[in-house]
């Protein structure tokens, strides 16, 4: 047997693996490799040479970028813009979230984008009394159409710059992905707001995600009722300067309870005595509060939500469990944890409201925390409590423009001038501002771990050597023969038809990172049979493998909106088909427009 019909078996065989989905596709891209190896196909540095590859460092890269982005509150900030000036108008309501949606894909992948605005889309589909059905299928492929407005939009378009610097020695501008991507976008909020009532069917869902961009409101009913709770600076020339730490409120009036001394950190205080700066956190009735405040010359503390949270500190909410070591201990509002990090707000008892004195701590008991987000991060993390809600989750939505905004800004604009100028390799410029959101401290070094993506790295690195020997063996070229011999004198246009075909087709079945990367060997191979330039044909694959439309199982992010939507597996294809005629249009009448079809 030859190795390239080998080769061909093994393909057949990992397409039909991916169509099954009864394998992780990890599992089926380490096993392509493995029986690449096991044939003879490739050498045993070229089964594992894609671990290795720049591609998929640069894609491990954006992720950890993409992870800065969001967890700097950045993508909140988008959201807040779009609930700000969508209104009750339809139109703008879809033109806003998809332009936001395809903007934030662009530097953040789909399946980011798409999970970091859809609890902020269904929310606000909710409150204007819309179908979140109507709005999520547009969002994802709004996205879908973004992931071609700049290189870092999808993985697929760092493969397509690849494969171009490898055929031709030029590469793809960081931009110019847009002169396809932008006419998608353009046309998808078209067809949206034209088609889609008609064509996008009517769902209730059965859940809806948590909305949590008014959480400090809810835990101050909760856990203080009618009471208030402020955050109180000390100004220079306030009276209270110098007075004991531990009691500044010794003549305070009746109905004012001192919860504790805090910095603008949240983090509590440990100097004795009160300094300009510190801030005083006091609870009682707002009126009292105020009195007290203009009497001793004290400010309201500015970015500050109820007094719980800000950009620089927030709240948890945990639940004592059975068996914990904190049952049967004492806690009380004000109390400094044992971590030192966190203080104590609030201390209930089912059924009962919230203890202002001290308490023995039962099974079941609710202990509202408060402290800087990453001692929260790290001190709730514990076994002996129950978290409600995820600090990070409660930032990311309560929290736009969090101190990192501006570093992870800087740090994004100075990736896209490397990439634009290509003064260092793409992998190098991603890696570069990688490491520069860890060590500005935009993100830890545990949410860069927790960003990877680890399916579409192995499922990368996994499928490289497939595409290696397709190209090796000769298949790519048997392949290309025949596809050129089947279209005979029909012309180039009608090759790039038969290549946008298959494509589309493949990708609705599998990933669309493993489609480019099973038809980019073969369409080279096509380009140089044919005499077409492998430009043209590479962002033809690439317009098509954005098209993964007809199904939920085509990328995640149409899966991501199945539920909150409450679409069945049969509601995506008819506005889904009508969007693929668009990428058809682009792709056969536009491409060679712009990069023209003779070899350059």
């Amino acid at each position: 047997m030859s190795d390239s019909t080998t080769t061909l078996i093994i393909l057949a065989l990992a397409v039909a693996a991916f169509i099954w989905n009864k394998l992780p596709v990890e599992i089926v891209a380490l096993g392509v490799a493995l029986a690449l190896f096991g044939t003879g196909i490739v050498s045993a540095e070229d089964a594992y040479s894609g671990f290795g590859s720049g591609t998929v460092v640069l894609i491990a890269s954006l992720f950890v970028v993409a992870e800065a982005i969001d967890a700097a509150g950045i993508t909140t900030w988008l959201g807040g813009l779009l609930i700000r000036f969508s209104g009750t108008s339809r139109t703008r309501l879809l033109v806003l979230t998809m332009g936001i949606t395809a903007v934030l894909t662009a530097f953040i992948s789909v399946n980011g984008a798409v999970a970091a605005l859809l609890p902020m889309v269904v929310v606000l589909a909710v409150r204007l009394g819309r179908e979140p059905a109507q709005l999520l299928m547009p969002m994802a492929f709004a996205a879908h159409a973004g992931s071609l407005l700049v290189l870092t939009g999808s993985p697929v378009n760092i493969l397509i710059l690849e494969a171009a610097l490898d055929s031709t020695g030029s590469g793809i501008g960081f931009f110019e992905f847009g002169l396809v991507g932008l006419p998608l976008l353009v046309g998808t909020i078209g067809l949206a707001l034209w088609l889609g009532p008609k064509l996008i069917p009517r769902r209730d869902p059965d859940t809806l995600p948590r909305d949590l961009s008014s959480h400090g409101e809810t835990l101050m009913r909760h856990h203080l009722g009618d009471d208030g709770l402020s955050r109180l600076e000390v100004p220079a020339g306030s009276d209270l300067i110098g007075q004991p730490s531990v009691d500044p409120l010794a003549d305070h009036p009746e109905g004012l309870f001192l919860i504790g001394v805090q910095d603008r950190s949240g983090k509590p205080g440990r100097e004795p005595l009160l300094a300009e700066g510190d801030q005083i956190i006091v609870r009682g009735e707002q009126g009292i509060i105020d009195a007290f405040a203009a009497r001793h010359g004290l400010v309201q503390a500015a970015d500050s939500t109820c007094g719980l949270i800000s950009s620089s500190f927030g709240v948890a909410e945990v639940v004592v469990p059975p068996r914990s070591d904190l049952v049967g201990t004492e806690a009380y509002p004000g109390m400094i944890t044992e971590s030192g990090a966190l203080v104590v707000l609030s201390h209930q008892r089912p059924g009962h409201p919230s203890t202002l004195g001290r308490a023995r701590v039962n099974a079941g008991d609710t202990l509202l925390l408060q402290g800087a987000w990453s001692a929260l991060d790290k001190h709730t993390a514990d076994h002996q409590v129950i978290l409600v809600d995820s600090p990070d989750a409660v930032r990311r939505q309560a929290v736009p423009l969090g101190p990192g905004a501006v570093p992870a800004l800087v740090v994004l604009g100075a990736m896209v001038l490397m990439l634009t100028t290509n003064i260092v390799p793409a992998p190098m410029a991603a890696m570069l501002a990688a490491i520069a959101m860890v060590l500005l401290r935009v993100i830890t070094l545990g949410q860069a771990h927790r960003s990877m993506a680890w399916q579409t790295l192995i499922l990368v690195a996994g499928m490289i050597p497939l595409s290696l020997a397709i190209t090796s063996t000769g298949t790519a070229t048997m392949i290309a023969e025949g596809m050129v011999s089947a279209v005979g004198d029909s012309g180039p246009l009608f090759l790039l038809a038969a290549i946008f075909a298959v494509t589309a087709v493949l990708g609705q079945l599998i990933s669309n990172t493993a489609t480019a990367l099973i038809i980019i060997p073969i369409g080279l191979s096509i380009a140089g049979e044919s005499g077409v330039n492998p430009i043209t044909i590479l962002m033809c694959i690439s317009v098509a493998s954005s098209a993964a439309l007809l199904t939920p199982v085509a990328t995640p992010a149409n899966m991501m909106i199945m539920q909150p939507a409450g679409y069945r597996f049969g509601d995506y294809w008819k506005f889904g088909l009508a969007v693929m005629a668009l990428y058809a249009v682009v792709a056969l009448f536009l491409v060679p427009v712009i990069w023209p079809l003779g070899v350059a």
